[in-house]
């Protein structure tokens, strides 16, 4: 089965363009959540928060989650919380 010239032309313009298509990565995040590159930042915790009628401990931890596409680690913060009585 022969394909036309024409037709494997415009499909590899049309490919070649979408692949060097680069989607620049905006670092500005202000997300308390996420913080990229640099060393891991300090876990936390735990403390006690007093909810009213009972307590939160809560811990927070970092950890690497992946990195950008020019090699900056990705860090993102996991929050624990566990019910205990209030002293």
């Amino acid at each position: 089965m022969r394909h036309h010239p024409l037709l494997i032309i415009a499909a590899a313009v049309t490919l070649g363009g979408c692949a060097s298509s680069t989607i620049t990565p905006d670092y500005s995040s202000t997300d308390p959540n996420v913080q990229v590159g640099g060393e891991p930042p300090e876990d936390t915790g735990p403390t006690i928060e007093d909810v009213g009628t009972f307590c939160m401990e809560v811990t927070q931890k970092w950890h690497e989650d992946g990195k950008t596409p020019d090699g900056q680690k990705l860090w993102s913060r996991d929050t624990y919380r566990k019910v205990v009585p209030c002293k």
